[in-house]
């Protein structure tokens, strides 16, 4: 098959490339990427000597260029990872997030209808649930939790899904939405939580927590999410939508303070933020549906989880440390 993994520059994308190549050798993958400042080439250096993967620089929003690629490659499966994704940037250019991650997924779905595919999955995020109490810890986000989103990146996400499905329904489009919760792992962009406090501990730089860091959030390995999103796309029901979790929650100064810890650094380089507006408090996906119709499980606790992701960037440091200079 020929998959299109859109945004495969970017982390969980270029991730999921790698295991696509590893785990179906009888595929051809096509990255689309526009390479913002936080999609990098130097990520898919590995795909790229791979006679089965091929690059291509261009933006899902653009309608013609999208036309064309389609028209030209004859898909069976598009997997849509581009977003615009971090929160704060969200809420001070809204415009590009509902630039991106909604009238892009549009351009592509309309693509999809015009060409004809096997599968077009959304890849979503369990924000668009909005957020939990912390004292309910029995709480945890279903497929049928409302819709809540708190920012303009989830709420560009939500309408993201709302459409995805419409096109199912409206043109039988086959369509398949996967939800996830906090990723983590090698090539996560350092201004995310876990990779901005292992290269400023590394560095020791100030690690800024928000509030008091009591916010919990349900942490997945980024290899376990790719096997999800994999077993959805080949296995999964069209129409359907998939809670991915890791059944890791963990308060955020409590992962800070593991990091100090794995770094062999002073917590003292903790410095506590103003809050970020409208901040969710905890997040907790419910894995149920996924577990139980496609057999998918998360495989990598926490603890070993941070500490290969700490691993990784000590090994790579001229990955990251380029992109902060860029930065």
């Amino acid at each position: 098959m020929k998959i299109l993994v859109t945004g495969g520059a970017g982390f969980i994308g270029s991730n999921f490339i790698y295991y696509e190549l590893e785990q179906h050798p009888e595929d051809e993958i096509i990255c689309l990427d526009a390479l913002t400042y936080a999609g990098h080439l130097k990520t898919l250096a590995k795909a790229m000597a791979n006679p089965r993967f091929e690059f291509i620089k261009g933006d899902i929003a653009d309608c013609e260029f999208v036309d064309k690629l389609f028209k030209r490659e004859q898909l069976d499966i598009v997997v849509n990872f581009a977003a615009e994704s971090h929160v704060d940037r969200s809420i001070l250019e809204p415009e590009i997030f509902l630039k991106t991650n909604v009238m892009g997924t549009g351009v592509l779905m309309n693509a999809c209808c015009k060409y004809g595919i096997n599968r077009y999955h959304q890849v979503s995020t369990d924000e668009v649930y909005g957020d939990l109490p912390l004292d309910r810890l029995d709480l945890l986000f279903t497929e049928e939790s409302s819709l809540h989103a708190s920012s303009p990146y989830s709420a560009s996400k939500a309408s993201a899904d709302l459409l995805v499905l419409a096109y199912h329904r409206t043109y039988d489009l086959p369509v398949s939405i996967s939800r996830c919760s906090n990723n983590y792992g090698p090539y996560h962009f350092p201004e995310k939580l876990i990779p901005l406090m292992i290269v400023n501990a590394l560095n020791n730089k100030p690690l800024p927590v928000y509030g008091k860091g009591e916010n919990v959030r349900d942490w997945l390995y980024v290899t376990d999410h790719c096997k999800a999103i994999d077993l959805i796309i080949h296995n999964g029901k069209v129409g359907e939508i998939y809670n991915i979790g890791g059944h890791n929650e963990m308060r955020n100064i409590d992962i800070v303070k593991l990091i100090c810890r794995e770094l062999g650094k002073p917590e003292s380089l903790i410095t506590y933020v103003t809050d970020r507006k409208g901040h969710d408090m905890r997040y907790a996906i419910d894995p149920t549906k996924i577990h139980s119709e496609l057999g998918w499980l998360p495989e990598t606790k926490f603890a070993d989880g941070i500490r290969k992701t700490i691993k990784w960037y000590l090994e790579n440091r001229s990955w990251w440390e380029n992109i902060i200079v860029r930065n």
